[in-house]
């Protein structure tokens, strides 16, 4: 189950991935097919050091930290990231307490 969950993921992100490029490759084909730039073509994705652009929508760090912020007020509660710390932390004491057993 595991596998074909990692499987699947990795397809859909290539996937993704290859409709992005597909679309850029498709906005440079345009203009070059023009032989001039129309400055209402836009690029599919457009990355600066701070903000990024994904179909003319700009995604910037601050909207990011707004939406953190607002998660953190609703405090909700992920049980699968819940499951995940208290799997973590019971593999770290166990692998603790086995180094020492090992070590002394």
């Amino acid at each position: 189950m595991k596998m074909f969950m990692l499987k699947s993921f990795i397809i859909t992100a290539l996937m993704f991935i290859a409709v992005f490029t597909g679309m850029e490759l498709a906005n440079n084909g345009i203009h070059k097919m023009k032989g001039y730039d129309d400055p209402n073509f836009q690029n599919a994705v457009s990355i600066n050091e701070r903000d990024a652009t994904i179909l003319g929508n700009k995604i910037s760090s601050h909207d990011l930290e707004a939406k953190k912020k607002k998660l953190e007020e609703i405090s909700a509660y992920n049980f699968f990231s819940n499951m995940g710390k208290k799997l973590s932390d019971s593999l770290t004491n166990a692998s603790e307490k086995l180094i020492k057993k090992i070590a002394d």
